[in-house]
């Protein structure tokens, strides 16, 4: 993947307690030096990582869910129009994967990682107990407060079509992203058609025949309606049974 160069803005100043080795050091402090070094992706991570992981495993972090409301004013917006990113909010569950980085370049791989994610200093990373096939590992997950202003709460139908339509940053469109995480998840098993299902967020969930969805669809579900709509407004679809 070409990945067009860094934006000429410099990155936000981050704590000590929000840079990488900081955030190693505090892991190995509480697990032990010889302690696996896991990242939790579940979004971009999953289908572009910064790193070549030593083995990846599907993954369940408890506590915390997937939600496309993450402003983005650089990677995938510019500041008169954010884009959106998927975010890690607290509350629910959310399905993805782990990436256990090797120990001989865990600081290389991490500054890399913090270059990309921690540019703007927004997420806040944290150690999560993710449960795997093989048990529970210990994951550095980018986790976001919603009380940061890039926190963009609900949006409404026609700011959402807006953004989808026109947002686009130094790696491509806000659509783009959101169509190749569908893919990433679907890829690792991880149900895609609605990106924030029971699973992901604790929401009503709505099951219903989507033999007329096509792949780039821009849908939206009413779950207490039991329908599901394109942009043009017409039913796609009704819930099942």
């Amino acid at each position: 993947i070409s990945i067009p160069p860094a934006s000429p803005e410099s990155p936000a100043p981050l704590p000590p307690w929000r840079q990488p080795h900081n955030v190693l050091a505090a892991h190995r402090a509480r697990f032990g030096e010889k302690a696996p070094v896991w990242v939790f992706g579940y979004a971009s991570l999953i289908w572009r990582p910064e790193f070549e992981s030593l083995e990846h495993r599907p993954a369940v972090a408890a506590g915390w869910h997937r939600c496309l409301r993450m402003r983005s004013r650089i990677n995938r917006g510019t500041p008169e129009l954010p884009g959106l990113v998927f975010c890690l909010l607290n509350g629910g569950t959310c399905k993805g994967v782990v990436f256990r980085v090797a120990q001989q370049s865990w600081r290389d791989d991490l500054t890399r990682l913090w270059a990309r994610e921690m540019f703007t200093g927004v997420y806040e990373p944290l150690w999560l107990t993710c449960r795997t096939p093989q048990g529970p590992v210990r994951a550095l997950a980018f986790t976001l407060d919603r009380l940061l202003p890039n926190h963009s709460g609900p949006i409404a139908d026609d700011a959402m079509l807006d953004i989808l339509r026109h947002a686009r940053g130094r790696y491509g469109t806000t659509l783009d992203y959101l169509l190749d995480t569908a893919r990433g998840l679907r890829e690792h098993g991880i149900r895609a058609i609605a990106l924030n299902t029971v699973e992901d967020s604790g929401a009503l969930p709505i099951e219903c025949d989507v033999a007329s969805f096509s792949t780039g669809d821009v849908i939206t579900v009413k779950p207490y309606e039991g329908k599901v709509f394109n942009t043009k407004g017409e039913l796609l679809a009704e819930r099942s049974g």
